[in-house]
């Protein structure tokens, strides 16, 4: 006969369930002794004091091991982690940061836990455990009863019409066996989430600072992709094309005797081959530009001061190199908005002030342009913003209508 895939897997979880909460029993009985002693020795001799102090020892010493035994029963038995909470002790021992640590801990709901919870919790196992050895004495009353001899059978169950009503009872506890064991265990493994774990205010801390930790990872190996773009166009498709400029500038000037409408078309290719390097260059010094890298954030803005169309007042005051992460969004912010005001904003002149004050590095550009940038309008700016959010900086624009435009942002720079 093939069992249902449903009642199999109804069998196996209230199996699962009931094993779970007969192994629970002990474990929430373990510091019964403990108060009950307490309670009779203070009774019998009035030395509370000691007697106090020394369970209070004792509870505090049996706290951990019970948590470690309760947190492998949840994890083994049906699969619930109830996270180890690990606050970082702190660097100086002081009466302050020692009440702050023990009370990142929160010791006092795991011994409430233990002391105060487990009993009533072990109560309700011992009585789910007694439904299920009566449901299961029920189901099988009717058979072991015709073991017994005659006399005691009628003794103990009257009639023989009476064991069927005992077998309906204990089919009718053994249904209803699955859920109450199922909303048992649940219950209990909420009960331990929020005393043994940490709070829902602490798992948002730890989240937030995996979160933290992965966007770091995340920008820096998208700067260290963009470099390895940068190099592999460097050294090999610009290289490329500057050897194919020089081989057509080689055949201009060392053929006279080419006709002139195979010279005409070589000029121009030798002309497409330079304008197709300074594009790459273009490219490659807005992917990640080398002397950023090499020489800082310093020399990288002068060398683009110098190739901007426009006269830019540059001045930097760095007490030392940044991260790199800073610094590449900080030139990219500074280019970018160099890039708007000479081709949307028709500026004269621009200033670019960049200063390091304490551990925030302060980005400012301003140009005497037209005005109307909007960096809510969908355009680059907002890609800037974007960019300086990702390391927690501030992005602000400020420009009315005829100008002039101001661009700062502010970026933490803490190594």
């Amino acid at each position: 006969m093939t069992i249902p895939a449903g009642l199999r897997r109804t069998v196996l979880r209230a199996q699962r369930d009931t094993g779970f909460l007969a192994v629970g029993v002990l474990p929430h009985l373990a510091l019964v002794p403990v108060w009950a002693w307490a309670a009779a020795t203070t009774a019998r001799t009035g030395n509370w004091l000691l007697t106090v102090s020394t369970s209070a020892a004792l509870v505090l010493l049996g706290t951990p091991v019970l948590t470690a035994v309760q947190r492998a029963r949840y994890r083994v038995l049906i699969g619930v982690d109830v996270p180890r909470l690990t606050p970082t002790a702190p660097e100086q021992r002081t009466w302050a940061s020692t009440a702050r640590w023990l009370a990142a801990t929160r010791p006092w709901r795991k011994i409430g836990y233990h002391l105060l919870l487990g009993p009533l919790l072990a109560l309700l196992e011992l009585l789910v455990l007694a439904v299920a050895a009566a449901c299961l004495a029920g189901v099988i009353a009717y058979a072991w009863s015709w073991a017994l001899p005659t006399g005691i059978r009628q003794d103990w169950f009257g009639y023989l019409t009476q064991l069927p009503a005992y077998t309906a009872a204990g089919l009718l506890l053994l249904c209803a066996l699955p859920w109450t064991a199922r909303a048992v265990a649940r219950a209990e493994a909420r009960l331990a989430l929020g005393l043994l774990g940490p709070s829902r205010a602490q798992r948002l801390q730890e989240r937030v600072d995996q979160l933290t930790v992965s966007r770091t990872d995340l920008i820096e190996a998208v700067d260290a992709e963009r470099r390895r773009i940068e190099r592999d166009l460097h050294d090999g498709t610009q290289q490329r094309l500057v050897s194919l400029a020089v081989n057509l500038g080689l055949a201009i000037a060392t053929r006279p005797d080419l006709p002139s409408d195979a010279r005409e078309v070589i000029a121009r290719a030798h002309l497409e081959a330079k304008e197709a390097i300074a594009e790459l260059n273009d490219l490659v010094r807005g992917l990640h530009p080398a002397v950023l890298e090499d020489r800082g954030l310093d020399a990288a803005l002068s060398g683009l001061a110098a190739r901007t169309p426009l006269p830019v007042r540059l001045r930097v005051n760095l007490e030392e190199r940044v991260a790199p992460d800073v610094e590449s969004v900080a030139y990219f912010v500074i280019s970018e908005a160099l890039t708007n005001a000479t081709k949307h904003a028709n500026a004269m002149r621009a200033e670019v002030i960049v200063r390091q004050v304490g551990e925030v590095l302060r980005v400012r550009v301003t140009d005497d342009g037209l005005g109307g940038a909007d960096a809510a309008a969908g355009t680059g700016l907002t890609g800037l913003a974007k960019r300086v959010g990702s390391l927690d900086g501030a992005f602000h624009v400020s420009s009315p209508v005829g100008g002039p435009t101001t661009i700062t942002a502010e970026l933490p720079c803490a190594r």
